[in-house]
């Protein structure tokens, strides 16, 4: 599917979350088992560890997907089970129209998102405001930069040594030029503490703390939902100031006295919250009793790292977060080879194409394109043996490929295909499929869509096949609203509900398309809903109920829904903007596997089939009857939405 898929995208919101998941858990991992090594390598696992989250959204999209099978997203149990596919629709070539003035307006349906598009909506609030909460902070200790004065006694330091007021924090803040903010108070401070400050802040310069504090802020940001990733935040903190302390006493300051200093500036003095989002500060009380105890603790490592340990570390983070961003959950494996060649020798041997057709048709369900392909080229061939190239058997079968790489979206392959089979069909009556197929082809083009082009295939088909015609006609209504003529649209779509036989699925299909186009134009849906009524469409279809099937009460538990995919838009009811919902009747048998699908409500223009095709490949927790799982009966509602 083209366009904003609620589905895809929540997919993808799924995948980030797990797999940055994995990525803190393995971070956690590699800590435990550095738990004796210096401060400075610990900080060095808890900025690789940020570094991946950041970078795992970029990744899986950049990186080949390796597909695997996973659980989908869990719903509410329930004997109606309810899901929507959304797309898209394509932007008319005008949407303005004049209105019939035999047609009454009607009110627009409000278009209401899913909890799971809610879902999605507020992780973008939260990382948008951790965003802007960064931004300030920076902005605020940009601006107090700017008015700083340079600290007395500073002239010819190697890093700018900045006034700040009195009480406040010493902080450093700064990328490609740190500074150093010294409270104006501290010209009282003894000589011992102004050093053992500074070495403190200058330790944090070296190390190249305040770029890695914009990561691993910037990666809390973006994963503020996730607990593992607020532990890894503080973790990296107090590494992060650990390791600056280890420089301090590396350099010479006796622990106790440099303990004292600590304790004394933590007490004492206090920084500003957005300071605290975008520099580094010396002390947080949080941190300081473990800080303290580090500081005294003679046993134990406090070497800094090289640039050889930050290139282990990068490449261990990367030999991690990248396959971990190449994953990719899919619905169910492709057949193995083996399995689709031994179909294809069977089918040919006993010169069956409608056998290949079926596989075929399952693999694409499955979104195994690549098989599909396979099996129908076989299935061509099998019909070029028995019928000949010039035969209409060969011809559908040109088309069934045509399909299929209309649905994948190779749309210069399926019009060769097509274009193909209408030489072969030529006046026979499925030339009018073909015409159609070209039709809709050129309607639902992704780049330069032409309703002129298709309203001529759409006027062919109409006289190339009279069981069509109905068919044709709505297609060229749907045409003429694309070129803005939305009177000659209505018109056309009333003359091909009264072409149509009023008892078959096309008309509930032609109505139905015909009651899409007037909500969209607010020219009065309530017309076509009454005629519904009148042709007795909406009635539900019976189903035929299995013989060990049975309905959910005395004694029968409700099935669960445990996983499941979305239904995909048709190119067809993507080109004649349909929206509507299909009810499907199914047997959910004790594996948990809804079969005997039978359509209830139809919409026709292949949505039925997409719809069987997406709940086939359900998994359900069966129902339950005196602990022993049985087959139950149950209604699924698939809304097809168009935005």
């Amino acid at each position: 599917m083209t366009g904003w898929n609620e589905s895809a995208w929540f997919s993808m919101f799924v995948g980030v979350a797990l797999k940055s998941t994995l990525a803190l858990c393995a971070a956690w991992l590699v800590a435990a088992a550095l738990r004796a090594r210096s401060a400075a390598a610990l900080h060095l696992v808890w900025t690789a560890g940020m570094a991946a989250l950041l970078t795992l959204p970029l990744l899986s999209l950049a990186v080949p997907a390796v597909r695997v099978t996973v659980p989908a997203a869990l719903v509410p149990p329930g004997l109606t089970f309810r899901t929507t596919a959304v797309d898209r629709a394509p932007v008319a070539a005008s949407q303005t129209a004049t209105r019939p003035a035999a047609i009454a307006p009607a009110n627009r349906t409000p278009w209401r998102p899913d909890w799971r598009l809610w879902l999605m909506l507020l992780w973008a609030a939260g990382a948008a405001a951790a965003f802007a909460q960064m931004l300030v902070g920076w902005a605020a200790m940009a601006r107090v930069r700017r008015n700083a004065k340079p600290l007395p006694g500073s002239a010819g330091a190697a890093v700018d040594l900045l006034e700040s007021p009195a009480g406040s924090m010493p902080v450093s803040f700064g990328l490609l030029r740190p500074a150093i903010f010294m409270p104006a108070d501290s010209a009282g401070w003894t000589a011992e503490r102004r050093r053992v400050v500074l070495l403190h802040e200058l330790a944090h310069v070296r190390r190249g703390d305040h770029a890695t504090h914009l990561l691993a802020r910037a990666a809390l940001s973006l994963h503020w939902w996730n607990p593992l990733a607020w532990m890894a935040w503080r973790e990296f903190l107090k590494a992060r100031e650990r390791a600056a302390d280890d420089m301090v006493l590396a350099s010479g300051a006796a622990a106790p006295d440099y303990a004292s200093h600590l304790l004394e500036i933590a007490r004492t003095m206090q920084a500003a919250p957005p300071i605290g989002w975008a520099a580094v500060a010396m002390a947080r009380p949080s941190q300081l009793e473990g800080r303290l105890l580090a500081i005294l603790d003679g046993r134990r490592r406090r070497n800094s790292q090289g640039r050889a340990s930050a290139w282990v570390a990068a490449l261990a983070a990367a030999a991690i977060v990248i396959p971990l961003a190449a994953l990719r959950a899919q619905d169910a494996a492709p057949p193995p080879p083996g399995a689709v060649d031994a179909t294809i020798g069977a089918a040919a041997a006993a010169k069956n194409h409608e056998m290949l057709e079926a596989a075929a048709r399952a693999a694409e369900a499955l979104r195994n394109y690549d098989t599909a392909r396979k099996l129908l080229d076989s299935s061509l061939a099998i019909r070029e043996q028995s019928s000949g190239p010039s035969s209409p058997s060969y011809g559908l079968g040109l088309l069934k490929i045509g399909d299929l790489e209309a649905e994948r979206g190779n749309t210069a392959e399926a019009q060769s295909f097509y274009q193909k089979a209408l030489a072969v069909l030529q006046g026979t009556p499925d030339a009018a499929t073909a015409l159609i197929d070209l039709g809709t082809l050129a309607l639902s083009r992704k780049h330069a869509p032409d309703p002129d082009e298709a309203f001529v295939y759409f006027q062919r088909a109409q006289s190339a096949g009279p069981d069509k015609a109905a068919t044709a006609i709505m297609w060229q209504a749907i045409a003429r609203d694309r070129q803005g003529h939305a009177t000659d649209a209505d018109s056309l779509f009333r003359s091909a509900i009264a072409a149509q036989d009023g008892k078959s699925p096309q008309a509930a299909t032609i109505v139905g398309v015909y009651e899409s186009f007037l909500r969209r134009h607010n020219m009065g849906a309530d017309d076509a809903g009454l005629l519904r009524k009148q042709l007795g469409l909406d009635a539900a279809a019976t189903p035929v109920h299995g013989e060990d099937a049975v309905r959910v009460g005395g004694g029968v538990t409700a099935p669960m829904l445990m996983h499941k995919i979305e239904p995909e838009y048709t190119e067809e009811a993507r080109a004649a903007k349909f929206s509507g919902v299909v009810v499907l009747y199914v047997e959910i048998g004790p594996d948990g596997i809804a079969r005997n699908a039978q359509v209830m409500r139809s919409l026709g223009l292949g949505l039925d089939q997409k719809a069987i095709d997406a709940v086939s490949q359900w998994q359900f927790r069966p129902g339950m009857k005196d602990g022993v799982p049985v087959t139950v009966q149950a209604t699924i509602e698939v809304n097809f939405r168009l935005l």
